[in-house]
């Protein structure tokens, strides 16, 4: 009988696994039939950044104003219309900071900064002071509800945390009457929530929905968090099913998750919570946060960008937005990172570098051939997800060389970059010729690196760096008749000597035969390339049963012709 470990053969390890809780030891989901799971995503959500109050609690040095106000003007300019500017009670930084988000007029009238506060009075009494002026608002209040925050860190019972709740909410509500020029919302998050039995969390916000009298031209907001991930994403779309079916007031209250990253899973949490009923999602660009980070904006919008869904903010300059993510934060954004990256459009592997050439090439055809612009074009090409230069990448980047990279890149490289359009024939020659150079230097090839190979290999051989060098020539005749006159330096020898032949190419093989090059000499294969400014000509040829490859370029076609057959002689004779 074959059993589990005739396939696997892994051991129990030595950690302590079991001093930890599965999820459904911890709270309970009632959910039995699921909706989400057939559900698509067709619209983006309303974004809402938190870089500058929950990624800003993450930073070994917090961000000043100068710093703060640029990352804001980003968000700005990325498009958000919702941005969490701040948690005035605090620090006097972010107290500052608000006050001067309000005084220099920096809040564009489509856009609507949220304070965060915790439920105390004086506390949400402050934060109230830091937005005296803004003409529109949302005032963001949390509490801890799980069981384990309850009793080990709040010392309160559920009646209790709900009357906390309840009070915080009034008195918020009571500054914001006093303010009727002022358009203030709430917004409502039970910190903990997926460790949260899901009725205590359905009583709070529907008690919370009722007391502030949300309507569906003044909704409320009931934020969500994963405040620490727990458990595989579909637990927490199962959680926000089960609130998106029974909030009250439903078409008055905004659906809003937070999901974090500590099991890795933030961005998928995010995805199926969307898809369970979310409207509204926050997180940090490049998903900087506390532990493993909030989940990332960027990722998020791209990924719908990627599905041809329309995330409505612009990452077109992604580096732009990357330099100054990491200028605010001081820190850097792994060059793995999903779109933003500085490796994440790059192959080296030979295999993805020919699939992606070739992708690359026939999307130019069949935008050619449909009279659209490239840039037009429907995208589907190999191991791109979405089309670099949307996100402001150019194609240079796209593929780079070190040894295991295939003749599929190098030959991209050299033709983007210098114009040389090796054969399809000549590329494994090239390979094995970059191959050996990166296999013993260690590094990676540029695009120089491969073009002084190729020059070195394929070119200095048809220009006097070789056994045989021609000094001076002439050709002339037509049609089968040709005859090519030269001066030859044959090792230590020199002499004129004369060939003839049905073409220019033989008559010069003829006169090298006669110059003693070898018994046996003909041009085995032969290709020109004259695009450009500087025609390429390629040619393999046979010396004595030896076969080698060789390259010409010049203005004058003819002379890059004969420059290539005397390089792939001289190559041959060489490798005899």
């Amino acid at each position: 009988m074959t059993t589990a470990y005739d396939w696997n053969p892994q051991q129990p390890g030595p950690m302590p696994y079991h001093r930890y809780r599965p999820h459904h030891d911890r709270v309970d989901v009632p959910v039995r039939e699921r909706s989400w799971p057939g559900a698509r995503i067709e619209r983006a959500p309303l974004w809402v950044p938190v870089d500058l109050r929950d990624g800003n609690q993450a930073l070994a040095e917090p961000m000043d104003t100068g710093r703060k106000r640029r990352f804001f003007d980003l968000l700005v300019r990325t498009g958000f219309k919702e941005i969490e500017v701040g948690y005035p009670s605090a620090s006097r930084t972010d107290f500052d900071f608000v006050r001067h988000l309000v005084t220099s007029g920096a809040v564009p009238d489509d856009v609507t900064p949220v304070v965060f506060t915790p439920a105390r009075r004086d506390l949400i009494e402050r934060t109230f002071a830091s937005i005296e002026g803004l003409p529109r608002s949302v005032v963001h209040l949390y509490i801890p509800t799980s069981r384990v925050w309850r009793d080990v860190v709040l010392g309160r019972d559920r009646a209790q945390v709900r009357e906390t709740v309840r009070d915080a909410a009034a008195h918020m509500a009571r500054l914001a009457d006093a303010r009727p020029g002022a358009h203030i919302r709430f917004q409502f998050a039970p910190e903990t929530f997926n460790v949260t039995e899901p009725d205590f969390v359905l009583e709070i916000c529907d008690g919370l929905t009722e007391l502030w009298d949300a309507s569906p031209d003044r909704p409320v907001t009931h934020n969500l968090p994963a405040t620490v991930e727990i458990a595989t994403p579909n637990v927490y779309a199962d959680q926000i099913e089960y609130m998106h079916r029974n909030l009250s007031r439903r078409d008055s209250v905004i659906l809003s998750v937070h999901p974090h990253n500590d099991r890795g899973t933030g961005v998928a949490c995010a995805e199926l919570a969307v898809l369970a009923g979310a409207q509204r999602v926050e997180g940090c660009l490049f998903g900087n946060g506390e532990r493993t980070g909030n989940v990332d904006l960027v990722t998020l919008a791209m990924n719908l960008y990627a599905q041809g869904v329309d995330p409505m903010l612009d990452f077109s300059d992604i580096d732009a937005v990357r330099e100054v993510v990491e200028h605010c934060n001081r820190l850097p954004v792994h060059p793995r990172h999903p779109y933003g990256g500085d490796l994440v459009y790059t192959a080296f592997s030979g295999t993805h570098q020919d699939a992606i050439s070739k992708g690359l090439a026939h999307h130019a055809a069949s935008a050619a051939a449909a009279g659209v612009p490239a840039r037009e074009a429907r995208w589907d090409v190999p191991y791109l997800p979405i089309d670099p230069a949307d996100v402001g990448r150019s194609y240079e980047a796209v593929i780079r060389v070190n040894s295991q990279s295939g003749k599929g890149g190098m030959a991209y490289l050299l033709a983007t970059h210098h114009g040389v359009d090796l054969p399809a024939r000549m590329r494994p020659e090239y390979a094995r010729v970059v191959q050996e150079a990166t296999d013993d230097s260690g590094q990676e090839a540029s695009p120089k690196d491969l073009y002084e190979l190729f020059r070195a290999t394929y070119l200095e051989p048809g220009r006097g760096a070789g056994h045989v060098s021609l000094t001076a020539w002439s050709t002339d005749g037509e049609g089968q008749a040709h005859r090519f006159v030269c001066t030859l330096q044959v090792g230590d020898r020199a002499g004129d000597f004369e060939g003839r032949g049905g073409g220019t190419l033989s008559a010069f093989v003829d006169a090298l035969a006669a110059a003693g090059v070898g018994v046996d000499i003909g041009v085995v294969d032969f290709t020109e390339d004259a695009h450009g400014e500087e025609p390429t000509a390629y040619a393999q040829c046979r010396v004595d049963g030896v076969t080698a490859w060789g390259a010409g370029r010049d203005p004058a076609p003819l002379a890059a012709s004969v420059q290539a057959v005397l390089a792939a002689v001289n190559r041959a004779v060489a490798a005899q």
